[in-house]
């Protein structure tokens, strides 16, 4: 058992090298080797089920990271900004969870949730190319919402090598690396949103574990986080405790007349039990058969599909069944590899 979760840990240490954190692969690499089970932290980690979705190693990320931006005075002295060795790195956090493991036992208990705004260029990008498709107004439904960061992509803008998309003063700008085509400039109008999450976060009551989710190297993301935060909890997109399925099959059966109903996830959909993900495609089946030119409904995926790099974007609409390859885009929103068809 033990093995298996150090592997989990180094499998960690390259994904973080590869998505721009090397501070905390270098957390990831010395847990894989150092960790020891003679704490209640060390051995409830190391006798976890080695299960990828749980995503034990960045729960105990969090965790730290929690502590060290609540000023713990080791933590502190060796997270960013500071740069110290391996052996300081290795020995503090090693020394933390023997002496203060306690406080990091709850953070084992809920899985990471980041809300990366950043994935919201893909939605912007994409709301724009049905706007200029379809000319309707739009209801949004998002599943996995967490705090609801990107059920409020019509408050950021996307700053392309052309236009900038999005209002003239947005609460964020993203900026991606972008190649491909430019979407349309057809600025899309959000009548109503709303989502579920199985476990939601409140942007003000949990902005700090939120916060303490993203890599702490990673400070444009953690700029990017605290302002988004900011919006939802002044806006306060509604999202729902469910199951996915449980609020989708009532919420694709509502008819929204004269709109388009757009219906999206954003690295959500991993997660899903294979029950869960097989209700939710009974619903959008039935939901599209209902479906009208003048109330369409589009299913816009961003996920996952172990082709890489990044997330493969994928966009179905109704009337018809049509699925429409989008494009690629890097998990976090650094690029976008934009392949749609003019609308």
């Amino acid at each position: 058992m033990a093995e298996a979760i150090r592997a989990l840990f180094r499998r960690q240490d390259l994904d973080c090298r590869n998505l721009g954190s090397p501070f905390t692969a270098r957390l990831m690499a010395l847990l894989a080797e150092g960790l020891d089970d003679e704490s209640a932290f060390g051995h409830r980690v190391l006798n976890w089920p080695p299960v990828v979705t749980d995503n034990l190693p960045l729960r105990v990320a969090g965790g730290l990271h929690a502590l060290a931006r609540a000023g713990h005075p080791d933590l502190a002295a060796v997270y960013p900004p500071h740069d110290v060795s391996d052996e300081a790195l290795r020995q503090t956090v090693l020394r933390v969870i023997r002496d203060d493991g306690v406080r990091l036992l709850p953070w084992l208990d809920n899985a990471p949730q980041t809300n990366e705004v950043a994935r919201s260029a893909v939605l912007i990008a994409a709301a724009h190319w049905l706007a200029a498709r379809y000319g309707l107004p739009m209801h949004l439904s998002e599943l996995g919402s967490s705090a609801g960061l990107n059920l409020l992509w019509d408050h950021l803008a996307l700053d392309l090598p052309g236009p900038r998309l999005g209002p003239a003063d947005p609460v964020l700008t993203l900026k991606p690396d972008w190649t491909g085509p430019l979407p349309p400039a057809n600025r899309p109008l959000v009548l109503s949103r709303a989502g579920v999450d199985i476990a939601p976060i409140d942007p003000a009551r949990d902005r700090e574990r939120m916060l303490a989710y993203i890599w702490a190297d990673q400070t444009a993301r953690l700029d990017r986080a605290a302002r988004a935060l900011d919006l939802a909890a002044k806006l306060q997109p509604s999202v729902t405790k469910a199951d996915a399925a449980d609020w989708t099959e009532p919420r694709l059966a509502q008819i929204f007349p004269g709109a388009l109903h757009l219906f999206y996830h954003t690295i959500a959909a991993t997660y899903f039990p294979a029950t869960t993900t097989a209700r939710l495609q009974t619903a959008l089946t039935a939901a599209g058969a209902r479906a009208t030119p003048e109330s369409p409904l589009a299913h816009l995926a961003f996920e996952s599909d172990e082709q890489g790099p990044g997330g493969g974007i994928t966009l179905t609409l109704w009337p018809g069944g049509e699925t429409i390859t989008m494009g690629r885009a890097d998990f976090h929103g650094r690029w976008v590899d934009w392949q749609a068809p003019a609308a």
